[in-house]
């Protein structure tokens, strides 16, 4: 079967896998996976609700520091649910404050735990979820910092195929997207030289109600914080740069960058711009800028420039070859890709329409079958990447990827979360 039938039909149909008997948790034949949704903000409601709608798995349990994000998000989940011919959700499986993830973990109505908190929770959620014996998928970044990078990497060796652990990298999972980087790594370019990539977002909304304390305030426009977010390169343009590791199957050996915080006005100190210039080995060199400001447009994306050729990876726009092996994806109905806006909640309608449904049926097939995924190492040398360029930013030297290991920046939570119960 060819790759455009495959991921017309093919693909379509790993998503009805069911359950074989008696695996790991000793399931029955025909059951579900069931889901739990820590972290119900946007992307979190977004990512669940791909996972209902296309996989075998369902909502059952919900988790969030604040009763009006749980209080939504079940409106929502027992909407979705009702159509999809499913009870609602139990009052019972929804865990609010800052105990929630350990309670969500450790019940035994739940199958998995698609971790959706901000960055800075990440890592000790991970090991929270992993420890009570729960598949886990664990939105990106793993680790806003050093230490909390290497915390990872211990999870990930204590975790020794006992369960499934997926980091939400589905971009590399979007079938125009995957197929042009199968190419470049087959060599349709020849040898790399260098490569172009930007992200440049609009600006990130106010989320908080009226008269919201600091701290609370911090929580839920976490976007705007560096600590809890990572900034602007570690927590969104990572991506882009995930695509830049995988096409050069290598980190960074060192980076220089500028940038700053030059338009907005905002409480918080995220940067609003970066420009970073990474060395690869072999000396290749990937040219990355971003911008996080405004509301006039959106475009990601990254252009790979070899011996031979260039190849075209944007978020929206024509997905192709240049040069001795041109080629150009096509729709497999045929029709030119739509061309979306900016999604908040990484719901985009463009060359990345079928990359959550793409990745989540991937991740759900694994636990289903007992082929267990462990991708925390992969997302672990994406996030120090991005740190790499961070640090390089926010000192004005260059920084080489030893240097960071060996001390880097730390990123303290900074406030007492017992105040939320």
């Amino acid at each position: 079967m060819d790759r455009r039938r495959f991921m017309a039909t093919g693909s379509a149909a790993s998503g009805l896998l069911l359950l074989k008997a008696k695996t790991v948790f000793g399931y029955e034949a025909n059951s579900a996976v069931r889901l739990g949704l820590l972290g119900c903000g946007g992307r979190g409601t977004a990512v669940a609700s791909s996972f209902a709608k296309n996989t075998s798995a369902r909502v059952v349990a919900l988790a969030d520091m604040f009763p009006n994000q749980l209080e939504k998000a079940k409106t929502h989940f027992d909407e979705l649910k009702a159509g999809l011919g499913q009870e609602a959700i139990d009052a019972r499986l929804m865990f609010r404050g800052p105990e929630a993830f350990e309670e969500i973990a450790q019940s035994k109505d739940v199958d998995m735990v698609q971790i959706s908190t901000p960055p800075w929770f990440h890592v000790g959620h991970l090991r929270a979820v992993v420890s009570a014996g729960k598949h886990a998928y664990c939105e990106k970044p793993t680790g806003v910092d050093v230490a909390q990078a290497r915390e990872a990497l211990e999870i990930a060796r204590s975790v020794n195929g006992k369960v499934s652990i997926d980091v939400g990298f589905q971009v590399r999972n979007a079938p125009p997207i995957a197929a042009v980087i199968e190419r470049v790594k087959g060599g349709a370019l020849g040898k790399i030289a260098s490569i172009t990539a930007n992200y440049n977002a609009p600006g990130s909304k106010l989320h908080v109600p009226a008269g919201a304390p600091g701290d609370e305030f911090r929580l839920r426009n976490w976007l705007w914080d560096r600590a809890l977010s990572g900034d602007i390169l570690v927590e969104q343009n990572i991506h882009i740069i995930d695509l830049c590791n995988l096409v050069l199957g290598s980190h960074p050996l060192k980076a220089t960058a500028t940038g700053g915080r030059n338009v907005v006005q905002h409480e918080g100190n995220c940067w609003d711009n970066y420009q970073v210039e990474f060395t690869y080995p072999e000396d290749v060199r990937v040219s990355f800028s971003s911008t996080q400001f405004g509301d006039y447009g959106f475009n990601a994306g990254l252009s790979v420039f070899g011996s031979e050729g260039r190849a075209d990876a944007p978020y929206a726009g024509p997905v192709r070859i240049q040069g001795k092996e041109a080629w150009a994806w096509q729709e497999p109905t045929g029709e030119a890709a739509p061309t979306g806006g900016f999604a908040a909640n990484g719901d985009f309608k463009d060359n990345l329409g079928l990359a959550d449904r793409e990745k989540d049926r991937a991740f759900i097939e694994s636990i289903t079958s007992g082929k267990f995924h462990n991708q925390i190492a992969a997302g672990v040398e994406t996030a120090r990447s991005c740190m790499l360029g961070r640090m390089a930013g926010l000192t004005g030297r260059t920084v080489t990827w030893d240097e960071l290991l060996a001390g880097g920046e730390t990123y303290p939570l900074g406030m007492d979360l017992g105040q939320f119960k």
